[in-house]
């Protein structure tokens, strides 16, 4: 898969948005209402991502930072948003590549967690997030009440070298 930094506004991006919104439709009768401004996606303190099949939009996924609130976030949080893969390329480790990618550019960016909400009827993102190290953390956003929400975060280790800053992520094939 090939890993482009296209924004949050970019066409690519809005149809995969638009895609993983239908599926919280499926899933839980409703769109997600968290508030999202395509701008929190920008670089510094954000990145958004769509994976690439043979020229194909078949993934994507963006964090934006987050500072400390009464809610249960913390100075340097990166909250991971819109992971999703198209149902043909599920099952090949598209999600954990852009995820591990994603965790790397936040980290080059100064982040010291990722945090997230996912729900019980995403069963396969709370295997792979558990998987790759995410435990339980406060519940933060507009969904806190919700017992149908998780909330899972991860500390991110210090960037390993060149190419993790965010501005490093480029074209990259995972």
């Amino acid at each position: 898969m090939e890993i482009r930094v296209v924004g949050y506004a970019h066409p690519d991006a809005v149809r995969l948005i638009a895609e993983v919104q239908q599926e919280y439709v499926v899933r839980y009768g409703g769109m997600d209402v968290t508030p999202v401004d395509a701008s929190e996606f920008d670089l510094p303190e954000g990145l958004f991502a769509v994976g690439y099949l043979d020229g194909e939009p078949v993934a994507c996924g963006g964090w934006r930072a987050r500072g400390a609130d009464e809610r249960g976030l913390q100075d340097g949080d990166a909250e991971l948003k819109r992971m999703y893969v198209v149902p043909a390329a599920r099952g090949r480790g598209l999600a954990r590549a852009m995820l591990r990618r994603l965790e790397a550019t936040a980290a080059g960016a100064g982040r010291g967690r990722m945090v997230l909400e996912t729900g019980t009827e995403q069963p396969e993102a709370i295997g792979l997030y558990s998987s790759e190290g995410y435990a339980p953390v406060r519940p933060f956003g507009v969904y806190r009440d919700e017992p149908e929400s998780v909330y899972l975060g991860k500390q991110l280790d210090p960037p390993a070298g060149p190419g993790t800053h965010p501005a490093g992520l480029g074209r990259e094939l995972v």
